[in-house]
């Protein structure tokens, strides 16, 4: 069967062949010396970020005061997987924890970046995206910065760090 783009938003397919490729590729990309592999995943899921929105945003505009729910949201409708979402308003980052991790179910000895580098990176353009789109100079955005803790790495859950950015700042 072919989809659309649309329909394949809006179905719930699993995620086993896209965690499985994601995998491989970072193997494909070790063998063949290519750097940076965390850069390229990232990228990745800034490419993903920038299709996905073309065909559900959930929100008109994204702030400090309703981030947490918008990215549990965007963590259960596109990942399929509940979240908790803390902010840490010293350090002006955003913590996800995910026990569930739709791209780290196995841990691998021989992966040393974490699958949801895509995540963090898919997540964090979705929301500039959606702000971009309300203001051309948005006042809210948030950047991918690390992954903490990954189940592909051996932890028990994934633990995404964001920053924020507040008027500019």
């Amino acid at each position: 069967m072919n989809y659309t783009r649309e329909e394949l938003v809006q179905s719930e397919a699993t995620m086993n062949q896209l965690r499985n490729a994601v995998y491989h590729l970072e193997r494909f990309m070790k063998l063949n010396d290519v750097k940076d592999i965390k850069t390229k995943l990232r990228r990745m899921g800034k490419n993903i970020a920038q299709t996905y929105i073309k065909y559900w945003k959930p929100i008109d505009s994204a702030n400090l005061t309703n981030i947490k729910d918008i990215l549990a949201t965007l963590y259960k409708n596109i990942l399929n997987s509940g979240v908790s979402v803390e902010l840490d308003k010293l350090e002006n980052s955003i913590i996800v924890k995910d026990s569930n991790c739709a791209l780290c179910k196995y841990h691998f000895d021989d992966i040393n970046e974490a699958g949801c580098e895509i995540i963090i990176a898919m997540m964090a353009e979705i929301i500039s995206i959606i702000n971009q789109d309300s203001n051309p100079t948005p006042e809210f955005s948030i950047e991918p910065f690390e992954v903490s803790e990954s189940r592909s790495l051996g932890n028990k859950t994934c633990i995404h760090h964001y920053k924020y950015n507040i008027g500019g700042n």
